[in-house]
C-alpha cells in the first residue's frame, strides 16, 4: 500500500481520523472480550454479553461523532479529546445500563467486569490519545500534516490571499506562480517559481498538496488558459472567491487559512479511494498472478524457442502524473538491437510480429508480466492503458484532454478496452473514443466499476479483432 506521507495533508487527516474511528470501536469490543477471559478463563460467552458489547461499539462511534471527537480541531488538543472522549464514553455506558434493566438481565451481569470494563475502556481511549498526540506532533515537526500550497497569482490579488495563507500554522506556500514574471524573486517571503507550466513540471519531481488560483483580478480569457493548463494535474485545485464573476466548473466548497475557495478540479481519488485501489491491486493482482504462473511459464518457454532473443520486454511508457514507467510484456516481435524510436504501432500482417507473438497479442498474454508492475506500484490492475512514449507526445499534442489519463495509475485492463478501443489507434478519432472512455472512468471510479471491469475482461477483454 502506498506510504501514508504520498497523499495531501488533508487526506492524511481523513485517514488519521477515520482509523482513530475505528480504533475506538475495536478498543471498546476489545477490553470487553479480553476482561471476561480474565474472569472466566474461557470465550465461550453468553449471548447477552454480545449484545452488550455489540451495542456499546455501536453507540460509541454515534456519540464520539456527535460529540466532535474525530474534528481535525479536536485532535489538535489531547486534553480537549479525552474530556469530550469521557463524556461521550459515560453517555454510553448509561445508555447499555439501560438497556440491561429494560431487558431485565441484570442478574446475570457480572457487576465486576462490567465495572473494569468502564474504565479500562477509558483508560485504553486515553492511552490511545497520547499516542496520536505524540504521532502528531512528530508528523508536525516533519511537515506531514502540513499543506504545501502552490499559489497562482503574483499581483495585489495574489498578495493578499499569500499574506492570510501564511497566517495558518499548517499551511506552506511552497511558491508562487504567474502567467507573466514579477519584478520581484520572491513575494512576500515566497519564492516565485515561474509560469503555470513550470507549475505543472514541479508537481511530478515534489509534493504539491493542492493549487489555489488567486486570479479574480485577471481576464477570463487568461483565467481560462490557466485552467487549461491544470486539468489535468492529479492535485486540488481551488479558486480563491473573494468576488466571483468567471463561469467555473464548480465542484465544491472549502476554506483554507479562512479563506474562501471554490474547488474546480479535484484529485480523482480520495484518500479512502486510494487505500481501497491499493489493496485491490495488491490482494486481487497477488492471487490473479498465482493463478496465472503456471501459464506464464508455458508462454516464457514458447517465446524462448520460437525465435531469439529474450523472453520479456521492456518499454518505457506514461504513468501516474504523467512520470515515465517500465512496462513489462511478453516479447512478441522480433528481437531489433536497433528498435525504430518512433515505435510504430502493430499492423494487420506485421512483419515484426512472431508466430507465438501472433497469438500472444490477440490473446492480451502477452500482458501478464504487468502483473509485476501491479505488485510494484507503478501499476494498477484496472485504468486507462500506458502508451509508448513516443505516442503520448504525439497523441497529446493533438487531443484535448488527453494527458488527463495520467491522473491515475495506468492498468492492465480498462472501460475502453472492455468497450472494443483495444488494439491498433491508426486514427485520431480511434484514439480520441480511448481518451473518452478513459476519462469517463477516472471521473467515475468506484470499486464496484474496477471489479465489473475485471470481470468483463475475462469474458470480452482478452481476444479483439482490431489487436494484431
Amino acid at each position: 500500500m502506498s506510504d501514508v506521507r504520498a497523499f495531501p495533508a488533508s487526506d492524511r487527516t481523513t485517514l488519521i481520523t477515520g482509523l482513530l474511528r475505528l480504533t475506538d470501536v475495536v478498543l471498546v469490543a476489545g477490553v470487553a472480550y479480553t476482561l471476561f477471559w480474565l474472569h472466566n478463563n474461557t470465550l465461550r460467552i453468553p449471548h447477552y454479553y454480545h449484545q452488550i458489547i455489540l451495542l456499546a461499539a455501536l453507540l460509541t462511534a454515534n456519540f464520539a461523532h456527535v460529540a466532535g471527537i474525530y474534528r481535525p480541531a479536536s485532535l489538535a488538543s489531547t486534553s480537549l479529546q479525552v474530556v469530550r472522549m469521557a463524556a461521550a464514553w459515560t453517555m454510553v455506558a448509561l445508555a447499555v445500563l439501560a438497556f440491561v434493566f429494560v431487558t431485565d438481565i441484570t442478574e446475570w451481569l457480572n457487576r465486576a467486569w462490567a465495572l473494569q470494563w468502564y474504565f479500562g475502556v477509558f483508560i485504553a481511549f486515553t492511552l490511545t490519545r497520547f499516542v496520536i498526540w505524540h504521532r502528531r506532533r512528530r508528523a508536525r515537526r516533519h511537515g506531514d500534516l502540513t499543506a504545501r500550497i502552490a499559489l497562482v497569482g503574483a499581483r495585489d490579488l495574489g498578495r493578499k490571499v499569500l499574506e492570510q495563507l501564511r497566517q495558518d500554522p499548517y499551511v506552506q506556500v511552497v511558491g508562487v506562480f504567474d502567467t507573466l514574471d514579477p519584478a520581484e524573486a520572491t513575494i512576500e517571503g515566497v519564492p516565485y517559481r515561474g509560469s503555470v507550466t513550470d507549475l505543472v513540471r514541479l508537481v511530478r519531481q515534489e509534493r504539491i498538496d493542492e493549487i489555489v488560483i488567486a486570479m479574480i483580478d485577471r481576464s477570463e480569457e487568461e483565467v481560462a488558459n490557466v485552467l487549461a493548463k491544470l486539468r489535468d494535474v492529479p492535485i486540488n485545485t481551488k479558486f480563491c472567491a473573494h468576488t466571483l464573476r468567471f463561469n467555473l466548473p464548480v465542484r465544491g466548497f472549502s476554506t483554507l487559512g479562512g479563506l474562501p475557495l471554490l474547488h474546480v478540479f479535484q484529485r480523482p481519488l480520495g484518500a479512502w479511494g486510494q487505500v481501497l485501489k491499493a489493496l485491490e491491486d495488491r490482494i486481487l493482482g497477488f492471487f490473479i498472478l498465482l493463478l496465472a504462473l503456471p501459464v506464464m511459464a508455458v508462454v516464457a518457454i514458447a517465446v524462448k524457442l520460437d525465435s531469439p532473443g529474450p523472453v520479456l520486454f521492456r518499454q518505457k511508457r506514461y504513468g501516474f502524473n504523467n512520470n515515465e514507467i517500465t512496462v513489462f510484456k511478453f516479447r512478441s516481435m522480433r528481437n531489433d538491437p536497433n528498435p525504430d524510436p518512433s515505435v510504430p504501432q502493430a499492423q494487420r500482417n506485421d512483419p515484426r510480429v512472431t508466430r507465438v507473438g501472433s497469438f500472444l497479442r490477440k490473446s492480451s498474454l502477452d500482458e501478464l508480466p504487468q502483473l509485476f508492475n501491479v505488485l510494484q506500484g507503478t501499476m494498477s490492475l484496472v485504468g486507462p492503458r500506458p502508451h509508448a512514449v513516443a505516442h503520448n507526445e504525439h497523441y497529446a499534442a493533438i487531443i484535448d484532454g488527453y494527458l488527463g489519463r495520467h491522473r491515475v495509475k495506468p492498468g492492465i485492463t480498462g472501460w475502453a478496452q472492455v468497450n472494443g478501443y483495444r488494439g491498433e489507434t491508426d486514427t485520431p478519432e480511434k484514439m480520441r473514443m480511448r481518451v473518452q472512455y478513459d476519462l469517463y472512468y477516472i471521473d467515475n471510479w468506484s470499486l464496484s466499476l474496477d471489479l465489473k471491469i475485471l470481470l468483463m475482461t475475462v469474458f470480452v477483454g482478452f481476444v479483439n479483432r482490431n489487436a494484431y
